[in-house]
């Protein structure tokens, strides 16, 4: 950590907020449709289908490799960016090398809005609608409406959390596993690990008070709040689908990933959970070389197969 410097590990506080996601969405790269088509090895479409009831629209970027035959199975992902930063485009071109070419499967990416120009539920309700429209489009895009995963990275991965519960509970689409990395569960904010890593860690405790307040408002801390809105507050994890879940050692989220695991274990579900030695928030963003950031996107990739060929 010492050697990525203070300007990794700069907190994100309620006051810098804007300052933040300005210079965020300058410096995240935002690549176009013709570049994500990669001279044609992939197929790249930008969607807008449905949201709630109040007219608007969700944008999804749907991606899947140029050629493939039949029905593909789907990684329907959302960013990460704490719910206060990111794009549906930035996460592409990794998706698509390192899953949707070796595995065969396609790709839609959702833009959720983020907070705190739009509060919870707005976030996941977006990821929702964008799930229900995919699952029911299936066919005329060339998926496999029986082969769905949703899956995310930070933010994302508590979304993804968020969506697994939210689908179940209203019967919408059944993804046959949720795919989970170092994920933002827990706007309690008060595990062992968020207090041991404070100050430490490239996104703290305080980071992550000010997009937890960011995403709920006035619910902030609130007792009655939601598993949609935090995964962590679920007291119900059964039927749920089987799920990858990932953290490293010296993460904020380290211990709120760890409880998560082992609550859905003990309502009888499957989750295979991995924690890194050593690793941060981001490690293999920051270290792509590093052999444990190799390990790790070998680990997800042979869970991703098995799900996939079940």
């Amino acid at each position: 950590m010492t050697a990525l410097g203070e300007a990794a590990r700069e907190p994100v506080t309620p006051e810098g907020l804007a300052a933040r996601q300005e210079r965020d969405a300058a410096a995240r790269p935002r690549p176009t449709v013709r570049e994500l088509r990669d001279g044609g090895r992939f197929e790249v479409e930008e969607l807008r289908v449905p949201g709630d009831r109040d007219g608007r629209e969700v944008r999804l970027v749907s991606a899947r490799p140029a050629g493939s035959a039949g029905p593909l199975p789907l990684l329907y992902y959302m960013h990460g960016g704490g719910m206060i930063m990111g794009n549906a485009w930035s996460v592409l071109p990794r998706l698509l090398r390192e899953w949707a070419l070796p595995l065969q499967l396609a790709v839609v990416s959702v833009e959720y809005r983020l907070a705190p120009q739009a509060q919870y539920p707005g976030p996941v309700e977006d990821c929702y609608a964008g799930l229900v429209w995919a699952a029911d489009h299936a066919a005329g895009l060339g998926l496999d409406a029986d082969r769905i995963m949703v899956g995310g990275k930070s933010a994302g991965g508590g979304l993804a959390a968020a969506l697994a519960l939210l689908t179940r509970d209203r019967g919408g689409p059944a993804p046959i596993g949720q795919l989970l990395l170092s994920p933002m569960l827990d706007d309690r904010n008060d595990t062992f690990s968020s207090h041991q890593m404070a100050g430490r860690d490239t996104w703290d405790r305080t980071s992550n008070a000010t997009a937890w307040q960011a995403l709920l408002g006035d619910r902030y801390g609130a007792a009655d709040l939601p598993p949609y809105a935090a995964a962590a507050r679920a007291t119900d994890l059964s039927e749920l689908p089987p799920a990858y879940i990932e953290v490293g050692s010296a993460e904020t989220f380290r211990d709120e990933a760890v409880a998560y695991a082992n609550a859905i274990w003990q309502a009888g579900g499957e989750a295979e959970l991995h924690v890194w030695p050593g690793a941060f928030h981001g490690f293999d963003t920051l270290a792509p070389r590093a052999v444990l950031s190799q390990d790790a996107r070998d680990a997800r990739s042979r869970w991703l197969r098995r799900i996939i060929g079940r």
